[in-house]
């Protein structure tokens, strides 16, 4: 029966195990392939690797939000570290509330505010460089202590900021009291991490391990390394989406790597702590059927369906939380894989000028965004506030998208407002989609970005 289903799927029939409450929706919707099919120009280079590389250096010399951590001064001013801690380390203005009701008191601020550990700060403070070894989360203060808004769910926790990914360079700028957190700066962020997810390291090696000519590029949502025994550091490593990894030489390796011929292995470096926590390269072998491409990939319409599809069905990860992303993760992962770097909060991106932009004023009405949302094209990206949204394509002449999100919402034959739970990578109309019985997604619309050379 699974057999007779699976050939159904195959010729475009929806399967009887099929069930959705998301409007516009059917099976055949849930197929790259789907999409592919509907564009002529697919396989068009849509920006070279040369442009993409100025597009961010662009953003690395004049966009707020992504910058080189290598590039950070070895000495920080008392102030200027100050100020970068408070501009991560803050108390919230609302109510904030553990997992099991308790709501945070002003003395539990107090221990987080201590282990910041502002009175350790000097006159003129020493910036250490680092490399990522793990997969880690990016926190609010130095505490892996989930909070909650009130009758928000236990899925969004407040003090989870975002994620880092092996090979990731970090500045050190700080440490926390009890000495198991550092506040690193990423290319595209700044908050606490803990200490055992990087390997501090000489500034010269990591940017020559960051420059390597020839790597490899993770492709698909997530892959592993392969079983090494004795090394559990590189063993069975998850990596993520879009993350560079420096391939090594041949002669670097010869034809026996942990007790296995590695012809059918990439091998590439990997950083690893040593037990004081300095940094060591080593050799790390990724099947070659693994998802990874030497390399970027080309930057295309159909890449960038195809990379899309990868993260379908994963669940929503809120500042990457649960193993996932949420939907400037998503998105920013996929134009990883092409070698984009972009700000990590869908409002900065949304806000900051690279690419095409088509800005709308909160005056700006629906019907007269119209004209613009027509031209959308694959991979163009739509900003409400809070969210951003990858187009797919036209169906029927109504626009599709693919994005990670939470809830869902939309008028049904009625006019009333349904209320759903998407809470992961999905496929859906754009235009049906409601936040309220009065306001829908595209009345909400500020901004459509199209990734190109804006020169």
């Amino acid at each position: 029966m699974i057999n007779v289903l699976a050939n159904v799927n195959v010729l475009g029939h929806q399967s009887s195990a099929f069930s959705t409450d998301v409007i516009g929706m059917n099976e055949q919707k849930l197929a790259a392939n789907y999409w592919l099919k509907k564009l002529n120009d697919v396989d068009e280079i849509l920006m070279t690797q040369n442009k993409i590389n100025q597009l961010n250096q662009k953003l690395i010399d004049k966009n707020a939000y992504v910058s080189d951590p290598l590039a950070i001064n070895n000495m920080l001013s008392k102030q200027s570290l100050l100020e970068l801690i408070d501009s991560i380390s803050k108390v919230p203005s609302g109510a904030r509330f553990y997992d099991d009701g308790r709501q945070l008191t002003t003395k539990n601020y107090q221990n987080y505010l201590n282990n910041v550990n502002k009175s350790a700060l000097k006159d003129e403070n020493k910036v250490e460089f680092a490399l990522v070894v793990k997969r880690a989360s990016l926190r609010t203060f130095p505490t892996m202590d989930k909070v909650y808004k009130k009758g928000g769910g236990r899925d969004l926790d407040r003090f989870q900021e975002s994620d880092v990914f092996p090979g990731d360079a970090v500045a050190v700028i700080h440490r926390s009291r009890d000495g198991n957190w550092l506040l690193v700066k990423v290319y595209n962020y700044l908050a606490w991490l803990p200490k055992d997810a990087v390997a501090i390291g000489d500034k010269q090696e990591i940017k020559a391990y960051k420059s390597a000519a020839d790597f490899l590029v993770v492709t698909g949502s997530k892959i592993f390394t392969n079983f090494v025994p004795k090394h559990p550091q590189i063993s069975n490593l998850q990596i993520d989406m879009g993350t560079r990894l420096p391939l090594a030489k041949a002669n670097e390796y010869g034809n026996k790597l942990y007790g296995q011929n590695p012809y059918a292995n990439y091998v590439v470096k990997l950083p690893v702590r040593d037990k004081s926590g300095k940094l060591n390269i080593v050799l790390a072998p990724i099947p070659r059927s693994q998802d990874v491409h030497l390399g970027y990939l080309p930057f295309t319409k159909a890449n960038i369906i195809k990379q899309g599809f990868k993260f379908l069905g994963e669940r929503y990860g809120w500042g990457h939380d649960f193993n996932g992303r949420d939907c400037t993760g998503f998105v920013g992962e996929v134009y990883k894989t092409f070698g984009f770097k972009m700000p990590r909060n869908s409002g900065d991106q949304g806000n900051s000028n690279y690419g095409i932009d088509h800005r709308f004023s909160k005056q700006v009405k629906t019907v007269e965004k119209m004209p613009i949302i027509k031209t959308m094209q694959t991979g163009d990206l739509i900003y409400i506030p809070g969210h951003v949204m990858m187009v797919l394509g036209n169906d029927n002449g109504k626009p599709y998208i693919i994005h990670d999100v939470h809830g869902l919402g939309y008028l049904n034959a009625n006019g009333d407002l349904y209320r759903g739970v998407l809470n992961g990578v999905s496929v859906t109309p754009l235009l049906p989609l409601h936040l309220s019985k009065s306001v829908s997604y595209t009345d909400r619309v500020y901004n459509i970005k199209r990734i190109r050379s804006d020169h």
